[in-house]
């Protein structure tokens, strides 16, 4: 019989882990996470000032190593350079939270493809450059988590995100394709799938006109939109030991959205 004592824990103590897009929104809700676990930290987003305060404050607080990286997830320089910065704190590069991304709502008939591209090349092609980057630090340590923000809009689709709808369901697959190709190099890769989450981000957009917020929480079964502590909670398991075995599996967080049949 299992005791409770013999199941895996979330300590991430000894661990470093790269967060993107760790300024803000999920992706800071992320770096707290795994600070109040143990993980020794390095935070990477465009907002450098936002960055490296949160840098001191998580290292203040819990006692982990930490650095701030400024950079875009489009960048192959930049993502380079973020890796070794996790080599240079600690020699080290146990975990990666590829979570950085931008939205992109737009009508199809009046999609510039500036902004088409712009979707594809961070939210997609921004996860794959951190993910093969990290990919091979692991690949030479003999292992390593790395955890890709998807979408549920990765899983079904929505009016007026083509572009969006687009990279996210290639975050599904692409994270399909590298815990295939890796998993006997001791990589498990993985994604979440959050569905509306109450952020500065959706709080503006409510602001803005753009987002009926009300509307959106009598769509969700649950009655409300999600917390960006709850999706890192989700991403957490994911990148624990309690997960060992689950790799090319995208767990959607959204309150029962995608499982609700009816408008």
């Amino acid at each position: 019989m299992t005791r409770p004592s013999d199941l895996p824990t979330q300590d991430f103590t000894g661990r470093t882990a790269l967060v993107t897009g760790a300024a803000s929104g999920l992706g800071r809700a992320m770096a707290v996470a795994l600070a109040r676990a143990g993980a020794d930290l390095v935070l990477f987003d465009l907002d450098d000032a936002g960055s490296r305060a949160l840098a001191e404050e998580l290292s203040a607080a819990h006692g982990v190593r930490t650095a701030a990286c400024a950079g875009s997830v489009a960048d192959e320089v930049d993502v380079a350079r973020a890796c070794a910065a996790a080599g240079a704190l600690t020699g080290r590069l146990d975990i990666v939270m590829n979570n950085a991304g931008i939205g992109a709502n737009h009508p199809s008939l009046d999609l510039a493809p500036a902004l088409w591209r712009r979707a594809i090349d961070v939210n997609l092609t921004g996860v794959f450059l951190v993910a093969q980057a990290a990919g091979r630090v692991m690949a030479e340590q003999g292992g390593g988590v790395i955890v890709n923000t998807a979408s549920m809009y990765g899983v079904v689709a929505a009016p007026e995100r083509a572009a969006y709808c687009a990279a996210k369901a290639g975050v599904v697959a692409l994270t399909k394709v590298l815990a295939i190709e890796w998993a006997a190099r001791g990589i498990r890769v993985n994604a979440i799938g959050p569905g509306y989450v109450e952020t500065a981000l959706t709080g503006r957009m409510a602001a803005e006109g753009r987002l009926d917020l009300e509307a959106l929480r009598a769509r969700v079964p649950a009655g409300r939109l999600g917390t960006p502590e709850e999706m890192a909670a989700v991403a957490l398991f994911l990148a624990s030991d309690a997960a060992a075995y689950i790799t090319g599996q995208t767990l959607v967080a959204d309150g029962g959205w995608t499982a609700y049949g009816y408008l």
